[in-house]
């Protein structure tokens, strides 16, 4: 991956704080939900009840599509993140201390929670390694889009 494009999805990553990601359901359809994440580089985590269908899902398949972008009213403006990556369970207790710490730090602006923040054995948390990065940025034409395999 060349410099410019790694700088790219780094800000991109940096510059926002939700995304959509696809996980497979039992029944083999798509189920897209919108979580919010933080990033170490190119490795993001998510939390999910420890219960929730996301988490059952990624329990069975690992796979999961995701997007990461925002509303703009220009069409030419349109910029953001697809990947195709795999997901794995944070099961190491100083990496989900570190992610739990990382969370508040996205929303600096948030007033204090009216609950604590869950300690890592109340959630699940997932670590996100991406295969395939799809960087889309109108700007340079409609549709247009950069492939980066990891």
């Amino acid at each position: 991956m060349n410099d410019d494009i790694q700088r790219k999805i780094l800000a991109l990553l940096d510059q926002h704080r939700i995304m959509t990601v696809a996980t497979l359901r039992p029944d083999s359809w798509p189920q897209a939900t919108t979580v919010g994440y933080v990033n170490d580089g190119l490795t993001l985590y998510f939390l999910c009840g420890l219960d929730s269908q996301k988490a059952a899902n990624l329990a069975r398949d690992n796979r999961l599509s995701l997007t990461i972008d925002h509303d703009t009213a220009d069409l030419m403006a349109i910029t953001g993140l697809s990947m195709a990556a795999h997901a794995q369970a944070v099961t190491d207790r100083a990496e989900a201390e570190k992610v739990l710490r990382m969370l508040p730090l996205k929303y600096p602006e948030a007033k204090p929670l009216p609950m604590k923040m869950p300690e890592p054995d109340e959630v699940r948390i997932f670590r996100v390694t991406p295969s395939v990065i799809s960087v889309l940025d109108y700007t340079q034409g409609f549709g247009h889009t950069d492939f980066v395999t990891c």
